[in-house]
């Protein structure tokens, strides 16, 4: 999986609570290597020593896990500055086998991560209902919406339903509506894909308002020092 012509690719390695990076260099082709170890990387150009996203903007991405609708909302936060950039929805057909809907949604998921690139990620805890099939389901599918973070090396916040409405709305109880028209208060200009992308979005929104921006930042700012 080749990566921009000429670039390097910068790898940090930290361990828990963001202390003991460690740091490599490779150059060239990211498909030589593993990332699955690393809680974050950058690229930089060539030309360059400026860190991509570093000092500037830090781009995060929220997940909203589904098995038929998977919502996806990435954001940019230039320090309490947030700016939309895409949401969508990734789908997955009923009727056919479970094992082929979570591979579906698992390529979906994969291809926005290369298009955007974000440098973290968010993902909503599951809600447990009286339908004890269907939160299997859902268990399975934020299965996908934490892999593929984590294969890209990201590091992955996770937050309770009611956390994100209490940070989005300021009250924990929030209806669907209230959350979206909190989201484009702070969004300006944005049109949601459907329900789940708006949902998606207010998790990239709480992800940053909780610090996973800021975090991301200086733990590579220090590692760069």
């Amino acid at each position: 999986m080749a990566l921009w012509a000429g670039c390097r690719l910068f790898m940090l390695r930290c361990s828990v609570g963001w202390l003991g990076c460690d740091l490599m260099w490779v150059n060239g082709d990211l498909g030589a290597i593993s990332v699955r170890q690393c809680s974050a990387f950058v690229l930089l150009h060539p030309k360059s020593n400026k860190l991509e996203g570093i000092g500037h903007m830090i781009r995060v991405i929220g997940i909203d896990p589904g098995l038929r609708n998977m919502g996806w909302g990435v954001i940019d936060v230039d320090g309490s500055r947030l700016s939309h950039v895409a949401n969508g929805i990734c789908h997955s057909a009923t009727g056919v086998p479970l094992a082929e809907r979570l591979l579906s949604l698992h390529a979906q998921l994969t291809r926005v991560f290369s298009t955007y690139r974000p440098h973290t990620a968010a993902v909503e805890h599951t809600f447990v209902n009286k339908d004890g099939v269907a939160t299997l389901k859902l268990g399975q599918a934020r299965g996908i919406a934490l892999l593929v973070p984590a294969q890209m090396g990201l590091e992955v916040g996770e937050y309770a339903p009611n956390n994100v409405k209490k940070t989005v709305v300021g009250v924990g109880h929030a209806d669907k509506g209230q959350v979206a028209h909190m989201v484009r208060m702070q969004l300006p200009g944005v049109q949601f894909e459907g329900p789940d992308a708006a949902d998606a979005l207010a998790i990239a929104i709480t992800h940053a308002h909780h610090g996973g921006a800021s975090k991301y930042a200086a733990a590579v700012a220090r590692a760069s020092a």
